[in-house]
């Protein structure tokens, strides 16, 4: 037991609620919330914060966590009779006590496994039987691994639809110096002209308003730069064909309790999702979607690789 103590930690975190630190020999670290299944914080090994997590957050049921990476299931967005996002983000987990093997993740000795299953509250609002596996891992590297397995566990013989979102606030130095290469010349619906379809001018996403975007049939690998901190984030998805792209700029983050007037300045939401083409499971059939991300010197990454050319390392 005595390694278990140095990689995985359980203990109480803000308002008394169980969270589990993960840590790596070279100072990485996590920490994962069994409320919501959510990461709250991701350190490199000089201890930098490179998760955003608002400084007015509000760690009290059932309100959603507000920055890290909250799960967006059974949907992303707020269509049907849901709540915005689904249920799995204001939802207690709890630590899997028979977690699947997981041959992606083999050389990481700090990873946690949560579950999530339907609830009597849950069937009300949302039909359907499923058990929801969560692993996050910190690779000895640094790198942050979810993967979600997701599964239809119905008796009815009922399939079931939905949609998702690792839903990754990233920390950035200043917005307006940041640009996200990978999504140049796709297609994307707009959120905020009622989902219509356009395509990607740009050279590269830069940012001086409100974005809010559903890329579509995207690469397996998004590259968000940090032209300030000389800092590239790599995200590697696998199973996850859109990527949603959003910042809510000064006026709708005025209008947020659980975020600062000014902190837009300083967030960038690039999330693996499947949007636009839902996942239907039948009875027995399990989904498997995953994403890694790393943070590396931006030297590494601008100007010398294509994130379209990089193939998804498993």
């Amino acid at each position: 037991m005595a390694s278990e103590s140095v990689y995985v930690e359980h203990c109480k975190g803000i308002n008394g609620l169980d969270k589990i630190i993960l840590r790596e020999n070279r100072g990485f670290s996590a920490e994962v919330y069994l409320y919501g299944g959510q990461v709250t914080s991701w350190k490199n090994e000089r201890r930098e914060q490179l998760l955003f997590l608002s400084s007015k957050a509000i760690f009290q049921p059932p309100k959603p966590i507000r920055g890290g990476i909250p799960i967006c299931f059974p949907q992303f967005g707020n269509m049907d009779s849901l709540e915005q996002h689904g249920f799995a983000r204001n939802r207690l987990w709890s630590v899997d006590p028979d977690p699947p093997p997981c041959s992606s993740h083999a050389s990481a000795r700090a990873f946690v496994d949560l579950i999530l299953t339907h609830s009597e509250e849950e069937l009300k609002i949302w039909p359907h039987r499923f058990e929801y596996r969560l692993r996050v891992a910190l690779s000895p590297a640094g790198d942050l691994m979810l993967t979600s397995r997701i599964r239809n566990t119905n008796t009815d013989g009922k399939s079931f639809t939905f949609t998702f979102a690792y839903h990754t606030y990233f920390s950035v130095s200043d917005i307006s110096e940041v640009r996200v290469e990978g999504l140049e010349t796709l297609d994307y619906l707009d959120n905020l002209q009622n989902r219509e379809r356009f395509t990607e001018q740009g050279d590269a996403l830069t940012f001086e308003s409100e974005v809010d975007k559903i890329y579509l049939s995207t690469p397996t690998k998004i590259a968000i730069l940090d032209h300030e901190r000389k800092r590239t984030f790599e995200l590697r998805k696998d199973g996850l064909p859109d990527a949603v792209v959003w910042n809510p700029w000064d006026k709708k983050a005025k209008a947020m309790a659980d975020f600062g007037d000014e902190e837009y300045k300083h967030m960038l939401c690039v999330e693996a999702a499947c949007v636009e083409k839902p996942i239907t499971l039948k009875p027995g059939e399990e989904w498997k979607g995953r994403q890694e991300i790393s943070a590396v010197p931006s030297s590494y990454c601008s100007g010398h690789i294509d994130p379209r050319r990089v193939n998804f390392t498993g």
